[in-house]
C-alpha cells in the first residue's frame, strides 16, 4: 500500500539526487543517524531546562501549582483507577501493549516493517529516558504528595510518558498507511493521542512527577517519533526513486 502523503518536494528531490547512489536501508540508517544526534542534542536541552527547574524559572512555576490542583481532585476511587491505568505504561504493560499493536499491524501489512518501526520508537525513547534521568538526577515529588507504590528513580523525564509517546505516535502513524477506512483511522489516531495525554496526567495525578517531567517527555516522545517516521518515509521514497531507475532492491514495504 502507498504512503498516503508523499515527501515534501524539497526532501523528494534530495532523495531522487542520491537514489542512484546509496542504497534505501544505508539512507534510513543515515537518517536516523541523524535523528539520534537530534535526539541527544534535546536531552541535553532538557538538561538546561532543568537547570531552570532548579533555580525556579519559565514553566517549572505551574509545577507545584498544578500538583496542588490534582491532589484536591484526588479520590481513592480515582487513585486506584489512575494507578490501575499508569501501569499501562510501564515497562510490563507498554511491553504487553506494544506487542499486541505489533501482532495486529504484521498480520495487516503481512511485512517486517511494523517491528523494525516499533523497535525503533520503544528502544529509542528507553535510552533517552536513561541517560535524561541521569543527566539530570531530579528528585520526585515529596512521598506525602503521592501515592503509594512511590518510585524512586530520578524524576526528570518522565519515562512511562515518554516510551508511550514515541510507540503509540509510531502505532497511529502505522495505521494511517495501513487502514483502509478513514473513521478506523481517525479512531486510532484519537485513540492513542487519548493515551499518550491520560499517561501523562496520570503521573502528576499520583504525584509521582512534576509537571514539567511530564511536558520534556511529551515534547522528546513526539521528536523520536518523528525521526523514526521520517526514517520510514525516506526508506520508502528511496525504494520507489531506485524501482523506477530499474535497480531492484528485494523485499517490500
Amino acid at each position: 500500500m502507498p504512503l498516503m502523503n508523499p515527501l515534501p518536494a524539497p526532501l523528494r528531490r534530495l532523495v531522487a539526487a542520491l537514489a542512484p547512489r546509496m542504497g534505501p536501508y544505508a539512507a534510513m540508517w543515515a537518517t536516523l543517524a541523524v535523528g539520534v544526534t537530534a535526539v541527544l542534542a534535546l536531552t541535553a536541552l532538557a538538561a538546561e531546562i532543568y537547570e531552570d527547574v532548579t533555580e525556579s524559572a519559565g514553566v517549572s512555576g505551574l509545577d507545584l501549582p498544578i500538583l496542588g490542583l490534582m491532589m484536591a481532585g484526588r479520590t481513592p476511587e480515582l487513585a486506584a483507577a489512575g494507578t490501575a491505568f499508569t501501569n499501562l505504561g510501564g515497562r510490563v504493560g507498554s511491553t504487553l501493549i506494544a506487542l499486541a499493536a505489533l501482532v495486529v499491524l504484521s498480520l495487516v501489512s503481512r511485512s517486517w516493517r511494523p517491528t523494525i518501526l516499533l523497535a525503533a520508537a520503544a528502544g529509542g525513547s528507553l535510552l533517552m529516558t536513561v541517560v535524561g534521568k541521569d543527566v539530570t538526577g531530579r528528585t520526585r515529588p515529596d512521598t506525602a504528595m503521592a501515592v503509594p507504590p512511590f518510585e524512586t528513580s530520578p524524576s526528570f523525564p518522565s519515562g512511562h510518558t515518554l516510551n508511550t509517546t514515541a510507540i503509540m505516535m509510531v502505532v497511529a502513524y502505522l495505521a494511517c498507511l495501513l487502514v483502509r477506512r478513514a473513521w478506523v483511522r481517525t479512531a486510532v489516531i484519537l485513540a492513542c493521542g487519548a493515551f499518550v495525554l491520560g499517561m501523562g496526567l496520570s503521573r502528576v495525578f499520583l504525584g509521582h512527577h512534576w509537571f514539567t517531567d511530564v511536558l520534556a517527555a511529551w515534547a522528546l516522545g513526539l521528536a523520536w517519533a518523528a525521526m523514526v517516521i521520517l526514517a520510514h518515509r525516506v526508506f520508502h521514497t528511496m525504494r520507489q526513486v531506485r524501482a523506477k531507475a530499474g535497480i531492484d532492491d528485494g523485499g517490500g514495504r
